[in-house]
């Protein structure tokens, strides 16, 4: 090898340890990825006369303490309404894919939350009773999504979380949820 190369390989491979030793006194131990997987539930406004009760479960992954991605599916119990002289059912799904931040309060086990990302809406009407009205509407929608939260540790691996997801133009979710970190 000529001493360019070498001098170079060197030079590469002293950045590297210097960057990750800087990373390991930066973060300590919250340096290393993060999985977890939760459960929420909350109210979903899917643009209908009633809302419905949601359910949902997610996934994530915090590559540091302040960012990370997370994938959720939510559906909605199945409601009923009333227009006109018929009776109608609806149900709403959505299925969503984020990057996350986290901004954790100083010396505090509390922390605010923001998620950017991608979703798919999928709502179906149904007329069960009556003869006005279409029968059956379905339809989605898929777009830019996101939401705000607030959230407490009690533990190192268990979260609470109260927040507002906005699903699309059609749907949004006010809800809670909890999650436990692997």
């Amino acid at each position: 090898m000529k001493t360019l190369t070498k001098t170079l390989l060197a030079l590469g491979a002293s950045s590297a340890l210097a960057m990750s030793a800087n990373a390991a006194i930066s973060y300590g131990s919250a340096a290393a990825g993060q999985p977890y997987v939760g459960v929420k539930v909350g109210q979903i406004d899917a643009d209908q006369p009633k809302d419905a009760t949601a359910y949902g479960v997610y996934a994530g992954y915090n590559f540091d303490q302040n960012f990370g991605a997370e994938v959720e599916y939510v559906g909605s119990d199945d409601k009923k309404f009333t227009q006109g002289a018929s009776t109608y059912e609806y149900d709403a799904k959505t299925y969503g894919a984020y990057g996350t931040y986290r901004y954790h309060f100083n010396n505090t086990p509390f922390y605010a939350k923001g998620k950017l990302g991608v979703a798919k809406t999928e709502v179906k009407v149904e007329r069960i009773e009556g003869v006005s009205g279409a029968r059956s509407y379905e339809g989605d929608k898929t777009g830019l999504a996101g939401g705000v939260a607030v959230g407490y540790n009690p533990t190192a691996n268990i979260g609470i979380e109260a927040g507002y997801n906005y699903l699309s133009s059609d749907a949004n979710m006010w809800g809670i949820g909890a999650h436990l970190k692997f």
